[in-house]
């Protein structure tokens, strides 16, 4: 009878874990030692994409960050007079917030506030409304005629401000307005540069002139909304109006959003229209608008130091309605989820 010797193990492959020891699964080679440096140079800065972003970021300095810190800066100082009766050398000199405070105490200026404030109350809603029509009607045109329908309704926007202003303008004065001498026939007589229906006048010149504009923007959100979810509405029995509201009105909601913003701080640099009609209109003064207020200031007053003041003032009135618009939008949308 034999007996057989010890088992002998076969051969491990090198770095085998030995007999007994649990399995471990293999890891790829560097993993642990890469990863951590791989991190490293993925939070780094991308050089390449600040050599890119470097021609617009110096634009932006030199033509918004800098004026606007000047413009701080002037703000901040005033002339003073020396010599009897204030007729000596005319010398610049710090004046903290004088300016601030002599803006604030001309009850023309702040009414001009509330007057462009009434003026976007009502004519942004209206003007967005009509651009978010105008987009879903021309979502349901053919192409072929969409595109021609896109420019005509974009056209008055590529008309100049002033230009604009001169052409409605004629159309409201009575005598030489088709449109006046046909009221005139209905034994109707429209006063439209009135100091009641002035600024509604104006509104009018301004729907006319961006409607187009916002319409555009809401059209290119349209264009991304996938066609997979109009088809499943339409195989769900939804029409032509419950589809447009119940699934392309909330989906262009950022494009509305944005166009909103943008008509509110549009609204508060309301100038061109007002300082054209002022020859026409008795009603529209030197202080209609806070940037009409600071542009006599500075141009018909050469007082450009109180007309900084005015125009910081207005620049924090905008920045401040639009950060609370967009505030409340993004409070609403987390109330939603």
């Amino acid at each position: 009878m034999t007996t057989s010797g010890p088992e002998t193990e076969p051969p491990r492959p090198t770095g085998a874990p030995p007999t007994g020891a649990p399995a471990t699964r293999a890891r790829p080679a560097g993993r642990g030692a890469a990863g951590p440096a791989r991190r490293r140079r993925s939070a780094r800065p991308d050089r390449k994409a600040w050599t890119f972003l470097a021609p617009f970021l110096a634009v932006y300095l030199f033509a918004m960050i800098l004026p606007i810190g000047y413009a701080v800066y002037q703000s901040l100082l005033k002339v003073e007079r020396s010599g009897p009766l204030g007729l000596g050398e005319p010398s610049v000199v710090f004046a903290g917030l004088d300016n601030y405070a002599l803006a604030l105490e001309q009850t023309a200026f702040l009414e001009s506030f509330g007057r462009v404030l009434l003026f976007g109350a009502v004519q942004v809603p209206v003007m967005l409304l009509l651009a978010l029509v105008l987009a879903l009607l021309l979502d349901q045109v053919k192409d072929r005629w969409a595109g021609l329908l896109r420019a005509t309704y974009f056209l008055p926007y590529g008309v100049p401000g002033v230009i604009a202003t001169l052409l409605w303008g004629f159309l409201y004065v009575p005598g030489i307005s088709p449109v006046t001498d046909l009221l005139g026939k209905l034994d109707v007589q429209p006063d439209f540069l009135g100091y009641d229906n002035v600024l509604w006048s104006i509104a009018n010149i301004v729907v006319w002139e961006f409607t187009g504009y916002n319409m555009l923007v809401i059209v290119a959100q349209l264009k991304s909304v996938p066609q997979e979810l109009y088809e499943a509405a339409r195989i769900d029995g939804a029409g032509p109006w419950q589809t447009a509201l119940r699934i392309k009105v909330p989906l262009v909601r950022p494009a509305l959003v944005l166009t909103c913003v943008f008509s509110i701080i549009g609204t508060m640099q309301l100038f061109a229209e007002p300082l054209v009609l002022k020859r026409l209109a008795p009603a529209v003064t030197s202080d209609y608008t806070p940037n009409l207020s600071a542009y006599f200031d500075a141009f018909g007053n050469a007082n450009v130091y109180l007309a900084a003041a005015k125009s910081v003032l207005l620049a924090a009135v905008a920045m401040v309605l639009s950060f609370t618009f967009l505030s409340l939008v993004n409070r609403k949308r987390k109330d939603d989820r």
